[in-house]
Parts: C-alpha cells; sequence; structure tokens
C-alpha cells in the first residue's frame, strides 16, 4: 500500500543530522549577529551621552529609532519571504543591516547615526521572523520547538558578544565606533546564507517548483540514512491549496483569536524586554555606577540568558509550548518586580553596604533575564506554527512588527516614567506588560509534537 508521504511529512519524520545542523548553526549565527546590533547601541548610548553630551530625548530617539525600522521591515520581510523565498530575504536583510552598521562607526553627529539606525532597523526586522520560519519549516515535527529554541538562543551568544564589547571596547576612546565596525560582520554572513543554506520546502512547492523542493528533501533523506520509494511519495501539487489562504484571513473568524492573542504576547514582550535591556547601562551609570561597572553588571545578566534557553528547550517538548511560554512571562513579571524593588530591599537589609546592594540587585536582574530570555525562545516557536503555509511568513511578520511598535514606544517612554515616577515604577510598568503577555499566551493555539498547517 503507498504511504503517499507529501514532502513535508517526510521532512517531519526524518532523524535530527547534520543537515539539520548546519541550518541551524547557519541561521544562528545570523540570530547571534543581530542580537549583537541591538545590544551594541544600548552600550553605545551610554557611551554617546558622555562623549557627545546627549539628553534623555535625544539617547530616547536614538534607542527607538532602529525599532521604527524593525516594525517596518518585520511586515515587508514577512511578506517578501512568502513571495521570493525564506533564504533570499534572509539574506538581504543581513547584507543591509550589516552595510548599515559599518558605515554608523563613520558617523559625524546624531542625525547621521540616526538615519543610518533606521535602515539598520529594517534590516533587523526583516530577519528575524523570517529566519525562525525557515528552521521551522524543516525541522524534525517531534523536536520542532527545540529546535527553534535553539535557534533563539543564539540571542543570548549574540548579547554576550556586544556585552563583552561593550565591556572592553566602548570605554576607550573612539571605542562606540569599532563597536559598530565590528557590526558590519553580518554582510559577510549573508554570502553563507545564501549559497550554503536551503530554501524552505513549503516554499517551493507553494510556487511549483517541485523538482527543486524534491531535491532539497532528498539531500535531508540522504543525510539521515533514509530512503522513501516513488510509490510512498505523494504527487506534485499535493499542497497547492495551501496558497488559498491570504493576510487578510488572519482577522477572519478562523485566525482572529489566535492573532490577537500572538499580537499581544508580541507588544508585551517586546515593551517589557527592550524597555529594561536597551536603557540598562544608562540607568546604572545614572544611578552611580561608572561607565566600566555598569556594562560589568549588563555583561553577568547576559550570561543568566543562556541557562534560561537550555531550560526552555527542555520544556517546549515535554509540558509543551502554551505552557512553557505562560510559565516563564510568569517569572519575568516577578524578575520585574524584583529587579525595580532591589534598591530599597538592599538598603533595608543592608544599609550603606554597597557590595550588598549590588549582589542583591544582580540576582534580581540575573532573574528577569532567566525567563524573559526563556520565553523569548518558547515565543519563537510558537510563532511559525500559528498560521499556515502561505501565510505563515507574513503572519509572523506581521506579530513581529506589531512587537516592534512596542519596542519603539518603550525606549521613548523609560525617561519619562523614571522622571515622573522613579525606577521602581518603571518595573511595574514592564511587569504589567509581561502579565499581559502571559494572559494572552493561554490563547495561543498547541501544535507540541504536531505537523505544521499547509492550508
Amino acid at each position: 500500500m503507498s504511504l503517499n508521504l507529501t514532502r513535508a511529512q517526510r521532512l517531519d519524520e526524518l532523524p535530527y543530522t547534520r543537515k539539520h545542523n548546519k541550518l541551524l548553526f547557519g541561521s544562528g549565527i545570523g540570530w547571534a549577529l543581530d542580537a549583537m546590533d541591538i545590544g551594541l547601541i544600548s552600550f553605545i548610548m551610554a557611551a554617546l551621552a558622555a562623549e557627545w553630551g546627549l539628553g534623555s530625548g535625544e539617547l530616547s530617539l536614538l534607542g527607538s529609532i532602529g525599532f521604527v525600522g524593525m516594525a517596518i521591515g518585520a511586515s515587508l520581510g514577512g511578506l517578501l519571504a512568502d513571495r521570493i523565498g525564506r533564504r533570499q530575504v534572509f539574506a538581504l536583510t543581513l547584507l543591509i543591516y550589516g552595510i548599515a552598521t559599518g558605515i554608523s562607526a563613520l558617523s559625524t553627529g546624531l542625525v547621521m547615526l540616526i538615519v543610518l539606525r533606521f535602515i539598520v532597523g529594517m534590516g533587523l526586522g526583516a530577519e528575524l521572523p523570517v529566519a525562525s520560519t525557515l528552521v521551522s519549516e524543516y525541522a524534525p515535527r517531534k523536536i520542532r520547538g527545540r529546535v527553534v529554541v535553539a535557534l533563539e538562543s543564539f540571542w543570548a551568544v549574540g548579547w554576550l558578544a556586544a556585552a563583552t564589547i561593550g565591556y572592553f571596547v566602548v570605554p576607550h576612546e573612539n571605542g562606540w565606533r569599532w563597536a559598530l565596525a565590528l557590526g558590519a560582520i553580518p554582510a559577510v554572513w549573508a554570502l553563507v546564507v545564501r549559497f550554503g543554506l536551503p530554501e524552505s520546502v513549503r516554499f517551493l512547492e507553494s510556487k511549483g517548483r517541485h523538482a527543486d523542493a524534491e531535491a532539497a528533501v532528498a539531500e535531508f533523506e540522504e543525510a539521515a540514512g533514509v530512503a522513501v520509494d516513488d510509490n510512498d511519495k505523494a504527487p506534485d501539487g499535493e499542497l497547492a491549496g495551501a496558497t488559498k489562504v491570504t493576510k487578510r484571513e488572519l482577522f477572519g473568524n478562523r485566525f482572529r483569536t489566535r492573532t490577537i492573542a500572538l499580537w499581544l504576547v508580541w507588544f508585551g514582550i517586546n515593551f517589557s524586554y527592550y524597555g529594561a535591556f536597551i536603557w540598562l547601562p544608562t540607568l546604572l551609570y545614572d544611578g552611580g555606577m561608572t561607565l566600566v561597572k555598569s556594562f560589568e553588571f549588563t555583561l553577568f545578566m547576559t550570561l543568566a540568558q543562556l541557562p534560561g534557553y537550555l531550560l526552555a528547550a527542555i520544556l517546549i517538548e515535554v509540558w509543551g509550548r502554551r505552557p512553557t511560554l505562560v510559565t516563564f512571562l510568569g517569572g519575568s513579571v516577578v524578575g520585574a518586580l524584583a529587579f525595580g524593588m532591589a534598591p530599597a530591599l538592599s538598603e533595608a537589609l543592608a544599609p550603606g553596604n554597597e557590595s550588598a546592594a549590588y549582589g542583591i540587585t544582580l540576582a534580581a536582574g540575573c532573574m528577569l533575564s532567566f525567563f524573559n530570555l526563556g520565553a523569548w525562545g518558547a515565543l519563537y516557536a510558537i510563532t511559525p506554527e500559528v498560521y499556515p503555509t502561505s501565510v505563515r511568513a507574513s503572519g509572523a511578520g506581521a506579530a513581529t512588527a506589531f512587537g516592534r511598535v512596542a519596542a519603539m514606544a518603550a525606549p521613548l517612554l523609560v525617561p519619562v516614567i523614571v522622571a515622573a515616577a522613579g525606577r521602581p515604577t518603571l518595573f511595574v510598568v514592564l511587569g504589567a506588560m509581561f502579565a499581559l503577555a502571559m494572559v494572552a499566551a493561554w490563547f495561543l493555539p498547541e501544535y507540541t509534537d504536531k505537523a505544521l498547517e499547509e492550508a
């Protein structure tokens, strides 16, 4: 009896192989370079505040403008990925933001730097949902969530690289320029992505490129030592119906609840993450830490992201996507509140003891970092699973774009909230946004150990 397996089903049932590893690491390095670029601006803001004498308003604009570009880029990148391919857009966006970041090192003033950060943001925003979609569509069904969380864990590697550069390079004369110059590396890595990674099989089939799709699947089967008889393969055109879902239907009866829930999760987690981490070195510096000490603090907080990703990667296949996301968002709420109350707590427990204050604040910060980045990993695992093939990248891109609106607003609002009500209130607000995301996450679909929807 013929098994009539579609190419997507054949990929789903394969074991994890060196081909999957190549895709994961090729995409992951691009992902890490993204994080490095975004992370660097938080250290550069603190340095420019001293070197160029920038005020909080100018720093807010510099911190936010990249997210304006990311909001536009995420939406356009998703649409382009569903039209011309995941790999093509991935490579193009790496090239765009790598070149723009390198040129940023030559900025002669704030206006030039802001314009270039906007261009960088467009490239970054377009890349992230596309990369996670590509990896998700190739990952074996039983460990798909774990593989996508592993991809997202490269974010911690990139942010750690940014923190290391911030600590060792940025404090020196023209150090911020050298830091941005290092950000041009993605332009080179774009060539690796373009010629070294496969195109999405589901995308190729949706465009009628069946020979290319078959060749891509055959390479992965060969790497796994699996041979599928021609009689067991579904005929070309099996997924033709997948092209019938349109972006307009994201808010139709079928997808409305999941779309609203996904957008709210992306909004809440973006607002809280970027509201905290973009301003963190500057807030610590303004609070009395030296510039180098604030960079050291952020470096330690970044290290706490790695075990957060590891635990999320384990739980996402054991508990499921939704319970893992909700749990880590709940931990993020507690972490944000603890970080906001840390100065008062340290003063109550050890008045005047600077070492104790540093340790208590760092412990709370590490807790926030641990749970927040674990939540990011779970969210990136869920997002490509929410929609069928024909709108997967554009649907993910639209949700990401909505989240970037929050990422854009948060750096603008942080100094306003701190000036009006103080740092503890800021982290209450950030905790509330995590709570919003946590509630919305309960309404997302659960696709643990299930095949991705095609139509």
